[in-house]
């Protein structure tokens, strides 16, 4: 049998995500690496060790032209996602796009609509879902009867580079739509209900921001079936450390928890990538109790230390968008959730700019 002649990629926008997804890349057999595209291209030393001879753009319409790649990666700010996307499907390119999948719901929607008109796979950066704790925390979630009451936040103590980051993301994404597509993703494969009525708050907690972005967030969701969630999430140097990582879901059955242990410990940073999709262990409660008012069955608890680390993760990801570049996944339930979960958090947005509840 002739095996299938690699893929040629192209990644736009090098920072963590880009330079994990480069690296997963390489490391896939179904994939050549052909190019990539930063700002500053020629100025970035600190490619040449692990991407030796790749060919370095400075614009997208550039290296479209000169390599002509079978698919590409972007992993810009959010604001460049939809534009850069729909770019790259009309030059026939298949794309990885790195969440939020756009700075809009009407920029999301176009997004798939031209991935369906161009016939080309459309891989969305939820990279929770390729996680194997993560899929097993929602699967333990599905088992705990309706409604489900489900606790998630994400707050990231940033200074330096990691400062500066968030606040680029934040020229047009505040941290409840950058992060809470995740955790909003995870709430809707828990309930499997439709979303109804969205609440939020946020406050803005430096002036090295625009006045209309806040750098703090926390929304209430509720769905059709009487499940409510929470997430929050912070960015900045005044955030607190404590707490900064909580995953839950409580059902009339009992409850499951992420016990995070190494995410919470001494020395580890909400700032590093690795701590954001790290479980350590999921804790099972029971909620039956005995005759006597007693729990009728102890706490119990699942090691989930085997679980992928964020490379790996990366690696599954491209995996997955590989199989459907060659058609062996289909992706229409994908698109739908992304543009759902995103719905969500621009009714978050809208609802700390107004003051009010937003109905789905």
């Amino acid at each position: 049998m002739i095996e299938p002649r690699p893929e040629r990629v192209l990644v736009v926008g090098l920072g963590t995500m880009g330079v994990s997804h480069a690296r997963a890349y390489q490391a896939i057999d179904g994939f050549e690496l052909v190019g990539l595209c930063t700002r500053n291209a020629a100025a970035r030393s600190d490619l040449d060790a692990e991407f030796p001879g790749v060919p370095r753009f400075e614009r997208l319409g550039e290296a479209l032209e000169a390599l002509k790649p079978d698919a590409v990666a972007i992993c810009a700010y959010t604001e460049h996602h939809a534009p850069m996307a729909i770019e790259a499907l009309k030059a026939g390119a298949h794309v990885f796009c790195e969440k939020p999948l756009a700075d809009s719901l009407a920029a999301a929607e176009a997004v798939v609509g031209e991935a369906r008109v161009a016939k080309k796979a459309l891989l969305v950066g939820y990279i929770l879902r390729v996680h194997p704790s993560w899929t097993r925390f929602i699967e333990i979630g599905r088992s705990l009867g309706k409604p489900l009451v489900m606790r998630m936040n994400l707050n990231q103590q940033s200074s330096g580079s990691s400062w500066e980051v968030h606040k680029n993301l934040m020229r047009s994404t505040s941290p409840i739509v950058d992060c809470g597509v995740h955790y909003v993703d995870v709430m809707c494969q828990a309930t499997r209900a439709k979303p109804v009525l969205v609440h939020a708050v946020g406050a803005r907690l430096t002036g090295e921001i625009a006045e209309t972005m806040v750098n703090y967030g926390h929304l209430h969701i509720a769905f059709d079936d009487g499940s409510v969630g929470w997430y929050e999430a912070g960015w900045g140097p005044m955030m607190s450390e404590t707490a900064f990582f909580v995953k839950d879901m409580i059902g009339p059955k009992g409850s499951v928890s992420i016990v995070a242990s190494e995410a919470a410990g001494a020395g580890v940073r909400s700032s590093d990538h690795d701590t954001h999709t790290k479980t350590n262990a999921l804790r099972i409660h029971h909620a039956a109790l005995d005759p006597s008012g007693a729990f009728l069955t102890p706490d119990t608890i699942e090691s989930t230390e085997d679980e992928p680390g964020h490379q790996e993760l990366c690696e599954r990801e491209q995996r997955l968008f590989l199989k459907a570049i060659r058609g062996e996944a289909d992706l229409a339930d994908h698109w739908a959730d992304a543009v759902n979960s995103l719905r969500i958090v621009f009714a978050a947005d809208e609802s700390m700019r107004t003051g009010r509840a937003v109905s789905l």
